[in-house]
């Protein structure tokens, strides 16, 4: 305070001595004091300084440039000397003092994400409009993100006001694109989009909306708005400047230009429908929910413009982005909103929101069962899909496979041409979004009436790809689609049924388990995901003794936000552990068909002093601990992020509610709870790492490591362990594999190696020293044949390794020959 009130009196007398050259040097010491920070009271003494007539702010003018030019004056002090200059000249008559200078700290200015508006720097910006000199698009864009933050000054907003060139900010190529449109006309549609602000449009954006389009033409503006979209969330055009501690923000939207897209996907949905309308809806969706470092989802209320876009769109296209959405995002505000989305549809149809998302599912021009076929010219285009993926073969005039596009299609049916490719693509999206939710269908326990199912499921030309590799129970007999038709075990045909199930292993005996998975075989059909292999978890003794909650996969370490991401996908909600004084509720997921709720109890592991941490405070592994059960209304329990006891949160006089006995959980919602937590455990523990063999920190994993990469079997890697006896006798190098115990045996020219079956990892004869191989994401990579399921990561893993391994010597990988 006392510093401040001497600068204000210094003002006053050295405009009384008229000593103003000497204020300069002043001001500049004051900005030393303040540290550049002309905010709070500082502001007093600027506003002392501008209390000063025009003749002596020009003469301060004048000795802040020789300040500027003096051999004493460091980087800060000149800049600090910009930003005086431009305070006190506000005003006055334009004058070119250190101009040049002034256009270079714009520069660097304009590689900012933002600066903060204590720094002044719009002072700056007013200097160049005075002198009637256009600011550069990207010191636009900068002032305008800086706009944005939650504390500023008067003079930002109302500097930033006075920028209204170009319309949308640059460095994204959507938006760079957008500014290539021509004419008052875009330039106004562009400068309404920007305004969309709000959660939803109101009446009145959407009707001057509408007014913006009509000069324009509405299928001119869907076209160029299409077009836009499509390239959201492609890399900057230039790179900003990271601080060490922000986020990504080159892989964040400009904050800006998120209004802009808020409207632009508002806009589309009050223009004529379009198929590919819907398509770039949905990516918008799903690109704004990527994650960003230090960020998290990159704009969620640019993805709930698309949703609330999508849901204001009257057409099957729509429709089915929807649905497709609904089993793919996890983000919690962006599911609500399609959730809403579905159930107010499903209302207005008198459907059920199970039955909607059935519905919902389109043809993509399939007139077959996985199959279509387009005649274009003389040529002949076949859609048909392959397992999990959409095909696009042709063929000439006389029948013969041609291996690309035909010229005479490019030429002559170019739009038929694009939807084609178009649809292959809807078709993959669709095909990924179907299976997740057939998967989810055991914990819904639906039953369907025959004739609603063969319509919905093994006669649809889309889902019934699906449906027709899976195991159904129509009224009670188990049956498969081969060969035509539904079959029994015995391939005796079922022709008709009045109830419809979709087939679980926990509810049969082991031996006809075994019969359906060497149907499956016989009739070489690879399941979308585990069903007749999937994993069973009853009841083991240990848990009859503990009554109430299972330790099956407690004292694991996990990667939090691997299991994070996993938790979401399967549908149970959890919140990241910070290193901070705060509590959590464990990971959850509510099982409403059973008025059931599951809790999966974890907490942060950031060593003694929470040095595994990221830069933003979250702890980067996990411990896990009991999996318990309550009836889906009790209160939640809570705990400490970093570790300590769970106690349950009572509210409002709510009374504590017991965790359920685990033998009065049924059978089947066990085991689906169960392999979720074993899946979350087998994909996102450490011991899974290969290259964790030191322990990591402190090499204080390492026991945990060792034990879970080597150590017993869970209940899938058992499932795999069957499989691959089976499996191997087929393989190339059957003569060189053996499974023993834990382990599958190859027998290389070098040495014999030892995989384990539950983590990948790799232990060398004689004397069992490891083998780091850290695998590779090859989907071109060759298979090992038929498989009966699809989705299982690590049996890929073991047989390409055992592959590899048993030709040692063709090996020339350095990392791993060093090893041999």
């Amino acid at each position: 305070m006392g510093e401040i009130q001497k600068n204000k009196d210094l003002i006053r007398q050295r405009a009384a001595d008229g000593d103003l050259e000497g204020l300069a040097a002043d001001l500049l010491r004051a900005a030393v004091a303040n540290n550049g920070n002309w905010t709070g009271l500082w502001d007093g003494v600027l506003a002392r300084l501008l209390e000063l007539p025009p003749d002596a702010r020009s003469r301060i003018a004048d000795g802040l440039v020789t300040q500027y030019h003096s051999d004493q004056a460091g980087p800060n002090a000149r800049q600090n000397a910009l930003i005086l200059l431009g305070i006190v000249s506000r005003d006055l008559p334009p004058h070119d003092r250190l101009t040049a200078e002034r256009l270079s700290l714009l520069d660097g200015i304009s590689r900012q994400h933002s600066f903060w508006w204590g720094a002044r720097y719009e002072h700056l910006i007013e200097a160049e409009l005075a002198a009637g000199r256009p600011v550069a698009p990207a010191v636009v864009a900068t002032v305008r993100r800086s706009v944005l933050h939650a504390y500023q000054n008067e003079d930002l907003p109302r500097t930033a006001r006075k920028l209204t060139e170009p319309p949308l900010n640059v460095g994204e190529a959507w938006a760079e694109e957008a500014l290539r449109e021509t004419g008052p006309a875009w330039q106004r549609l562009l400068t309404h989009m920007a305004t969309a602000t709000a959660a939803k449009p109101s009446l009145k954006w959407d009707k001057q909306a509408a007014a913006l389009v009509d000069p324009l033409g509405p299928d001119r503006v869907r076209e160029a708005v299409i077009r836009w979209l499509a390239l959201v969330g492609r890399p900057r055009t230039f790179e900003l400047e990271r601080g060490r501690y922000e986020p990504d923000v080159n892989s964040a939207y400009d904050p800006y230009n998120a209004n802009a897209l808020r409207g632009l996907a508002w806009l589309l949905s009050l223009l004529p429908a379009h198929p590919d309308t819907a398509r770039v809806l949905g990516a918008l969706v799903e690109t704004s929910l990527k994650k960003v470092a230090g960020l998290g989802p990159r704009n969620p209320k640019v993805a709930n413009a698309g949703v609330n876009a999508l849901a204001r769109i009257d057409s099957e296209a729509a429709l089915a982005e929807l649905a497709r959405l609904a089993t793919r995002v996890t983000y919690k505000n962006t599911a609500k909103l399609l959730d809403a989305a579905l159930e107010a549809r499903a209302v207005a149809l008198g459907l059920s929101r199970e039955e909607i998302e059935e519905l919902a599912v389109p043809a993509y021009g399939l007139t077959e069962v996985g199959r279509a076929e387009d005649r274009l010219g003389e040529n002949t285009a076949v859609l048909e899909v392959q397992g999990t993926k959409a095909v696009l073969t042709w063929s000439n005039a006389s029948g013969k496979p041609v291996r690309s596009v035909p010229a005479a299609v490019r030429r002559d049916h170019a739009e038929e041409l694009k939807e084609l490719k178009a649809a292959v693509k809807d078709v993959d999206k669709m095909l990924s979004a179907q299976s997740e939710r057939l998967d989810r269908q055991f914990l819904a326990d639906r039953t369907w009436s025959y004739d609603t199912w063969r319509e919905r499921y093994l006669d649809h030309p889309l889902v019934g790809t699906l449906a027709r590799r899976l195991l159904w129970t129509v009224d009670g007999t188990t049956a498969g689609y081969a060969d035509g038709s539904l079959r029994t075990v015995t391939d005796t045909p079922v022709t008709a049924g009045t109830e419809v199930r979709l087939w679980h292993p926990v509810d049969h005996t082991p031996a006809e388990i075994v019969a359906w998975r060497d149907w499956l075989e016989r009739h070489e059909i690879t399941q979308p995901f585990k069903q007749a292999h999937r994993e069973v978890y009853l009841l083991t003794d240990a848990e009859r003794i503990t009554g109430t909650y299972s330790n099956r996969f407690a004292a694991h370490v996990l990667r939090q936000h691997q299991f994070h991401s996993l938790a979401a996908a399967r549908g149970w909600r959890n919140r990241l552990r910070l290193a901070v004084d705060d509590e959590a509720p464990p990971a959850g997921r509510d099982l409403p068909r059973w008025g059931l709720r599951a809790e999966y109890w974890i907490e942060g592991e950031g060593g003694e002093d929470y040095t595994d941490i990221t830069d933003s405070g979250t702890f980067l592994r996990l411990r896990t601990d009991q999996v318990r059960f309550y009836p889906i209304g009790a209160p939640e329990n809570w705990a400490h992020c970093a570790g300590g006891e769970y106690r349950m949160w009572l509210r409002d006089g709510a009374e504590p509610v017991d965790p359920l006995p685990l033998t009065e959980i049924p059978p089947l919602v066990l085991s689906e709870v169960l392999r979720d937590v074993d899946l979350f455990v087998g994909v996102a523990s450490i011991g899974n790492d290969p290259t964790w063999q030191d322990g990591g920190p402190g090499g204080r994993f390492r026991e945990y490591w060792t034990s879970y990469g080597f150590g017993e079997l869970n209940q899938s890697a058992e499932t795999r362990r069957l499989l691959l006896d089976r499996l191997i006798p087929r393989l190339a190098i059957a003569d060189r594999c053996t499974l023993e115990g834990r382990f599958l045996h190859v027998k290389g020219d070098r040495h014999t190696y030892k995989i384990h079956l539950g983590s990948g990892n790799i232990l060398r004869t004689p004397n069992d020293q490891y083998l780091c191989i850290v695998p590779k994401s090859n989907p071109s990579a060759p298979q090992a044949g038929y498989l009966p399921y699809e989705g299982d990561r690590m049996l890929a893993v073991i047989l390409s390794k055992a592959m590899m391994l048993a030709d040692d010597t063709k090996i020339t990988d350095p990392t791993i020959l060093s090893q041999l």
